[in-house]
């Protein structure tokens, strides 16, 4: 198949499908679909690790064709935490990333929240925003749902 009919055929899902395709997008430093993800929208926002808020495609495009500089990124979703409606969907994960570092490839983590929204193109991340954690963060705190009567 020839390669963007591949990226459409990833498009045209659920928010699911898109993650999967924004995450493939990092491993394989494919500027291309990883904006393919995004909604074309003035106002989608990225957020990276200790970075500031980066608004517009333009923008957007820009820090990931400077990350891609360095190499891929690999990041692999992790604990998944879903808020679906009719026309929006927000995924709540952990990113376990691979960081090149003096001594070697180490394990980072990553907490990180990736909206998406139903649009014309079918459904497109409209904000990503990921803040620098530790392992510890693979321990979740969440309190069991009480019962309202």
């Amino acid at each position: 198949m020839p390669r963007n009919k591949l990226q459409a055929a990833h498009l045209e899902g659920n928010a699911d499908e898109v993650e999967a395709a924004f995450y493939d997008a990092l491993r394989r430093a494919d500027i291309e679909q990883l904006m393919a993800c995004w909604a074309d929208e003035d106002e989608i926002v990225c957020v990276h690790p200790g970075g500031p808020r980066v608004v517009g495609a333009a923008a957007i495009r820009a820090t990931f064709e400077a990350m891609f500089a360095n190499g891929s990124i690999r990041a692999r979703p992790q604990q998944l935490r879903k808020l679906e409606s009719v026309g929006s969907c927000v995924h709540h994960l952990i990113e376990q990333v691979e960081v090149l570092t003096p001594q070697g490839p180490r394990e980072a983590w990553v907490i990180a929240t990736n909206v998406y929204h139903r649009t014309a193109q079918g459904w497109r991340l409209v904000a990503h925003h990921a803040s620098p954690g530790t392992p510890g963060e693979l321990q979740e705190v969440s309190l069991a749902p009480q019962i309202l009567h």
